[in-house]
C-alpha cells in the first residue's frame, strides 16, 4: 500500500470527528459492555447509559448490535437520535419506522409457492401511540425477534416526554416483555435524564460512562497503529495517552496526525518528536469554538497576566469523579508551572472571572462560598488547554 493509500486508511482508523461504527475499531469500555449484556439477558431489565459529553457513549451505542449478535442471531436494534422538538409519538414513529419485517403468503391457486411481503413495524401499533400500545407491539415483535431499541441524545427531550418513556419502561418491566430499551444521554446522574426515574429504578440499570482509563486510551492507539503497520515507543505512548485526558476525540485526533506524520516520513515507530508535531497540527485544526473560548478566557492587555497559566493549572488540577476541582487543587500545578509560590487569594479572582460572561464562561461553579467547586463547561476544553501548555513547553509527562 502506498503512502497516499495508508494516509487515507488512517482517517478510517482514527475518527476524531465521528463516532466509531465498526466493532473492530472500538476500544475499551469492557465494564459498560458487560453491564449492557447483563441487562439484555434479563427480561424486564432496561438501561440508561449516561456521562459527560465526549466520552464515547454514541460510539458504544453504535456497535452494540455487533457485540450482541454473537449471543442472539435475531436482533433488531434501531438507534434513534432524539431532538429538542421531539415528542413521545415522534420518537416512537422514528424507532419503529427503522424496523422492516418480512411475511410469507401463499400464492393464490394450487401452487406451493409463496410471496415475500415487506411491512413496517409501525403497522404493529394499534390505536394511538402510548406506553400500552407500544408494549403490545413489542410483545408481538419479541415473539420472533430480540428487540433492543436505543434512544440516543435523550437529554435533549423535554422532561414531560422523558417521563412518558419512564411509563413505557415500567409497563415493559411489569409484564416481563422480551424487549430492551437503552437510553443514552449527557448527564451527571440519572435524575437529569428522567425526573420520574424512582418509579422504574428496579427495572433500569444505571450505567455511568466515565472518561476512559489510560489503559483504554492506549488500546485506541495500539489498535489503530497496528492496523496501519505502526507502533509507538513508551515515551510517545505515555505522552499521547496523558494528553488525551480520557476523551476518545483527542485520542483519535492525536492518533490520526501522528500516524500520518509517520507514514509521510516512511517510519514505522512513532516517537516523542512525532507526538510533538501531531499536537501542533491538532491545535491548529481544533474546533473554532474551542479556540475562541480559550482566547476569550485568557486575553488581557497586561503581558504578565496569569489567566492562561491559571487556566492551565485548572486543566491539570486533581478532580473528583464528576470532573470538579476546588481552588486549593489549582495551587500545586500553578506553583510547579511558574516555579513560584502562590496561595488561593493570588488566583481566586481568576477563577471567579472564568465563571462569568466576560471570560466565556469557561468554568462552571457549584457549592457555597469558601466551598466552591469548578469544572470545565465544555469537556473538550480541558485537553485543549493541556495540549497548548505542552506545545509551549510548560507541561511534561514522565
Amino acid at each position: 500500500m502506498d503512502k497516499e493509500s495508508r494516509s487515507l486508511e488512517a482517517s478510517k482508523v482514527f475518527t476524531p470527528t465521528a463516532p466509531i461504527d465498526e466493532r473492530s475499531l472500538f476500544a475499551g469500555r469492557h465494564t459498560q459492555i458487560r453491564q449492557i449484556v447483563d441487562v439484555v439477558n434479563q427480561k424486564g431489565q432496561h438501561a440508561v447509559l449516561f456521562g459527560e459529553r465526549g466520552v464515547g457513549k454514541t460510539s458504544l451505542a453504535n456497535i452494540l448490535k455487533d457485540i450482541l449478535i454473537s449471543s442472539y442471531n435475531n436482533i433488531i436494534s434501531p438507534r434513534i437520535n432524539c431532538y429538542a422538538d421531539d415528542t413521545f409519538n415522534s420518537v416512537i414513529e422514528k424507532s419503529f419506522g427503522e424496523i422492516t419485517l418480512m411475511s410469507q403468503r401463499r400464492k393464490i391457486g394450487f401452487s406451493d409457492k409463496t410471496d415475500l411481503n415487506k411491512f413496517n413495524a409501525r403497522d404493529l401499533i394499534v390505536g394511538k401511540i402510548d406506553p400500552e400500545s407500544i408494549r403490545k407491539a413489542l410483545v408481538l415483535l419479541s415473539d420472533i425477534f430480540k428487540p433492543i431499541i436505543i434512544f440516543d441524545e435523550f437529554d435533549r427531550l423535554k422532561p414531560d416526554v422523558q417521563n412518558v418513556f419512564a411509563d413505557l419502561i415500567k409497563a415493559l418491566s411489569d409484564h416481563a416483555v422480551g424487549a430492551t430499551i437503552i437510553i443514552v444521554g449527557v448527564a451527571d446522574s440519572i435524575d437529569q435524564l428522567i425526573s420520574a426515574h424512582q418509579s422504574v429504578e428496579r427495572a433500569l440499570m444505571q450505567i455511568r460512562m466515565p472518561r476512559m482509563s489510560e489503559d483504554e486510551v492506549q488500546e485506541i492507539f495500539t489498535r489503530g497503529y497496528k492496523h496501519l503497520g505502526l507502533s509507538a515507543n513508551d515515551d510517545a505512548m505515555l505522552t499521547a495517552t496523558r494528553l488525551a485526558q480520557g476523551l476518545p476525540h483527542y485520542a483519535h485526533l492525536i492518533g490520526l496526525h501522528s500516524s500520518r506524520i509517520a507514514i509521510e516520513k516512511d517510519v514505522n515507530t512513532i516517537d516523542l518528536g512525532t507526538i510533538r508535531e501531531s499536537i501542533s497540527l491538532a491545535l491548529g485544526g481544533a474546533q473554532q469554538s474551542i479556540q475562541s473560548i480559550w482566547h476569550k478566557a485568557t486575553m488581557s492587555p497586561r503581558k504578565d497576566n496569569l489567566f492562561a497559566t491559571v487556566l492551565l493549572s485548572c486543566a491539570l488540577a486533581k478532580t473528583d469523579e464528576l470532573g470538579y476541582f476546588a481552588a486549593q487543587d489549582v495551587r500545586g500545578p500553578l506553583n510547579i508551572i511558574t516555579n513560584k509560590k502562590y496561595e488561593i487569594p493570588n488566583y481566586s479572582q481568576h477563577l471567579k472571572e472564568f465563571t462569568e460572561e466576560k471570560r466565556g464562561p469557561v468554568l462552571k461553579k457549584i457549592g457555597t462560598k469558601r466551598r466552591y467547586r469548578f469544572r470545565f463547561i465544555n469537556p473538550l476544553m480541558q485537553p485543549f488547554v493541556i495540549m497548548r501548555g505542552y506545545n509551549e513547553g510548560k507541561v511534561e509527562f514522565k
